[in-house]
C-alpha cells in the first residue's frame, strides 16, 4: 500500500475555514517556524472527523501563542532560530483534542516542539498521559558544528529542553527506544496515538510498530516523519491492519488511523526484519 499522492490545492470548507487559517498563520509565527502551516486535507484524512470539529479545534489556536513564543525564544537562546524539529505541531495538537486518548506514545523529543503540543492538547482534555522516548546526542560545543544535526541537546540541557511548562501527563523516557518502546508497550493497557520521530531506518521503524501495534486501539492514529528514509515498514504495517496511508503534501509526513473493528496485525508484517 502506497502513501495518497500529496495534495497542495488550498482546502475548502466553511467560511470559518478562513479563520482558522488565520490562527494558525499567527501561531506559527509566533512559534518562528514557516514550515508548520496547518494542512486541513491531511487533518480530515487521517482523523476522520467533521470539518465542523477540526475548526472548532483549530479556533483554540490564537490561546497557545504565548507558549509558541516561548518555545521560539528557548530555540533562539539555544541556537536554533529557525528549527522547530517537528513541522505539523499544530495537526498533533488537533489530533489528540479530536481523539482524547488516555495514552499517547512518541518516540524522538530533541528539543520537544512535539511534545508540547501533545501536552498542551492532553491539559485542554483534563485527561491522557504522553509516554515520551529519547535517545538525546549531546551537541559537541558551545555552538551548534555545520556537520551536527539540529537535534542535538545544546550543553546544559536536556530533552525537551524548549518545553516551557511542566505537566504531570509527561512520562519521559531517556534511552534506546528498541529497548524501551517494547517496555513500555507492555506496561499500557492501549495505545491511542503513536508518532514515531527517531531513528529513520526501516528496521527501527518496524520494530517500533511491531511493539505498539497489539496495543492499538481500534480508530488510534499512527504517524511516522521521515518516512522517505525507512522503505515500506509503514505502509506494510499499515496494510496489515486494514488502514489507509496519508502524506502530509509533498513532505514525508504520514499517518493513518486504524479501522474501529480493527484486524490484528499479521506477524510478518510486524517483524523488525533480521
Amino acid at each position: 500500500m502506497t502513501p495518497d499522492p500529496p495534495s497542495d490545492r488550498p482546502d475548502e470548507g466553511p467560511p470559518n475555514s478562513a479563520r482558522a487559517r488565520t490562527l494558525a498563520a499567527r501561531a506559527r509565527r509566533a512559534l518562528g517556524d514557516p514550515r508548520a502551516a496547518v494542512n486541513l486535507r491531511w487533518l480530515r484524512a487521517v482523523s476522520g472527523a467533521s470539518v465542523e470539529s477540526i475548526l472548532a479545534v483549530l479556533g483554540e489556536l490564537d490561546d497557545l501563542r504565548p507558549v509558541e513564543e516561548e518555545i521560539h525564544r528557548r530555540h533562539v537562546a539555544g541556537g536554533r532560530a529557525n528549527y522547530a524539529h517537528f513541522s505539523a505541531p499544530f495537526e498533533l495538537y488537533t489530533f489528540v483534542r479530536l481523539l482524547r486518548p488516555e495514552h499517547v506514545v512518541e518516540t524522538g523529543v530533541s528539543s520537544g516542539v512535539s511534545s508540547a503540543h501533545l501536552l498542551l492538547a492532553l491539559e485542554k482534555n483534563r485527561a491522557g498521559t504522553l509516554h515520551s522516548v529519547d535517545r538525546p546526542t549531546p551537541q559537541r560545543g558551545a555552538v551548534l558544528a555545520p556537520d551536527e544535526s539540529p537535534v542535538a541537546i545544546p550543553p546544559g540541557l536536556a530533552s525537551g529542553w524548549a518545553v516551557p511548562f511542566r505537566s504531570a501527563r509527561w512520562d519521559l523516557r531517556i534511552g534506546d527506544s528498541a529497548i524501551e518502546v517494547p517496555r513500555l508497550a507492555s506496561e499500557l493497557p492501549g495505545i491511542g496515538l503513536f508518532l514515531h520521530d527517531d531513528l529513520h531506518t526501516a528496521d527501527r521503524l518496524a520494530l517500533e510498530l511491531a511493539a505498539v501495534g497489539p496495543k492499538l486501539l481500534p480508530g488510534a492514529i499512527v504517524l511516522a516523519d521521515n518516512t522517505s528514509q525507512t522503505g515500506a515498514a509503514f505502509p506494510t504495517f499499515a496494510q496489515s491492519v486494514g488502514a489507509r496511508v496519508y502524506r502530509r503534501g509533498t513532505s514525508d509526513l504520514v499517518g493513518a488511523r486504524l479501522p474501529r473493528h480493527r484486524r490484528a496485525a499479521t506477524p510478518a508484517a510486524l517483524s523488525p526484519g533480521p
